[in-house]
């Protein structure tokens, strides 16, 4: 049977009622037995140096980061840390180049990688923990008094002070000095087991843990390498890491996804004009995520900022105005605005402008991800709408989250049974397949990004 037919220039298919996205598919692996850290592991590039620390310049290469990675999990898994398959570890940092190596070792083992805002308050932490039950935190030194009592700890520090309280186990210094052992028992993951559990402010209500996949995270890795087209590039591109790792964008993009394609991590503990200027410059940084106050910042400036080698800047966030883009483009011409839309629930990207030509939509979130299929559902009726119709935005595709942490409530309220995230997003897609993001349908205040 011949499939449905699909508008060749919106995506949609009258026959399913549903949009394709207009971008071609990404291969995914097929092997079941696949984690994610295997998968980025294996992917051959022409990089050397992964992280740098902007602060002190610290290099980490590519073959120190797996080193790390490998030293650490053998140590992670082994007493007295015993972390196993299916238990949670928990991150409570600002970004560091030890965040990665962190985040890489617990997922390779099967554990389920939870990450919490460092500025939450100990009782939004400690609720959090209740609700995760991490066997292990992995803490900044200053952030230790936030942590509840009872939790071991693995300092995110190169070494230990005699004055580290006794529930520091070890240091990120120490497990990943460790001799990899290629002949621990490893148990085996697969792309269906859960590697993260992040907390968003859900779609609706009060924080819910949302549960993501090794192939939620696989395949979001393939989607943002194909988006920066990085892997066919013959130039290291280096990225300033400005987005928190705690964050599913910092997590996926940056703890994972872009050190698979041989790109450079700049990272910046924490965000200040003078600081990301200076890392921009001293280090060759060629692209720049940012959420859109900075934006705006930048554009305020009274003359153009020095941005050295920068070709591209990222924003998610919020749509920008067609001022905004306009403003900047004239101030800073050698430089293209490229636009991402997506939630926790969706592992990140779920439509994004690609290039400058579709950044100059003005408003719009951008064209659908591949392997990505979208309804527009009109929220009283529950009918799927055709183009340039406003209605909730569903999608599907194989980066959708597993569902919400003992939750099943709100699970079946947002997941339906065949696979489609309602978003709570008022929506439209045009005739052309592009992606505007009206409203939400359930309010929630975002303040500093």
């Amino acid at each position: 049977m011949a499939p449905p037919a699909v508008d060749p220039r919106s995506g949609y298919c009258a026959a399913t009622r549903s949009f394709r996205s207009k971008r071609a598919d990404v291969p995914l692996p097929a092997d079941r037995d696949l984690d994610v850290v295997t998968f980025l592991a294996s992917r051959r590039h022409a990089g050397t140096v992964a992280l740098v620390d902007a602060a002190t310049g610290r290099r980490v290469t590519f073959a120190g980061l797996w080193r790390a990675v490998a030293g650490a999990a053998t140590a992670l898994a082994a007493p007295p840390l015993s972390l196993r398959k299916g238990q949670a570890a928990l991150i409570l940092s600002p970004n560091s180049v030890h965040f990665p190596v962190a985040a890489l070792a617990a997922m390779s083992l099967g554990a389920v990688l939870t990450t919490a805002n460092p500025l939450n308050t100990p009782a939004e932490i400690a609720k959090q923990v209740a609700d995760a039950r991490p066997v292990l935190a992995f803490a900044t030194r200053d952030l230790l008094p936030k942590l509840p009592a009872g939790l071991r700890v693995v300092l995110l520090e190169p070494d230990r002070l005699p004055s580290d309280p006794a529930a520091v186990v070890a240091t990120i210094g120490e497990i990943s000095a460790t001799t990899p052992d290629p002949a621990r028992r490893r148990e085996r993951v697969t792309q269906d087991d859960p590697a993260t559990l992040l907390y968003s402010s859900g779609t609706t209500g009060p924080s819910k843990g949302v549960v993501a996949t090794h192939r939620s995270l696989i395949s979001m890795v393939q989607i943002i390498m194909t988006r920066f087209r990085l892997e066919s590039s013959d130039r290291t591109e280096a990225f300033l890491c400005t987005v928190p790792m705690f964050h599913v964008y910092g997590l996926v993009a940056f703890a994972t996804g872009l050190l698979g394609c041989g790109a450079t991590i700049v990272v910046l503990s924490k965000y200040e004009l003078p600081e990301m200027l200076r890392a921009i410059n001293e280090y060759g940084v060629t692209y720049l995520p940012l959420v859109p106050p900075i934006l705006v910042a930048m554009v305020a400036h009274p003359k153009p900022l020095p941005l050295g080698q920068l070709r591209k800047v990222l924003s998610g966030g919020a749509p920008l105005s067609k001022e905004l883009i306009e403003g900047f483009r004239e101030k800073y011409p050698q430089v293209e605005i490229l636009q991402g839309y997506g939630l926790t629930e969706s592992t990140a990207i779920g439509a994004s402008t690609d290039s400058a030509e579709e950044s100059r939509r003005y408003g719009t979130a951008g064209l659908l991800s591949p392997n990505t299929e979208a309804k527009i559902v009109d929220p009283d009726t529950g009918e799927a709408l055709p183009v340039n119709r406003t209605g909730e935005l569903w999608i599907r595709g194989p980066y959708v989250m597993k569902g919400y942490f003992k939750n099943t409530e709100a699970t079946q309220s947002t997941l339906t049974p065949d696979g489609w995230l309602r978003t709570g997003d008022l929506c439209y897609i045009d005739e052309d397949g592009y992606l505007f993001v009206v409203d939400r349908l359930k309010e929630l205040i975002k303040y500093k990004g």
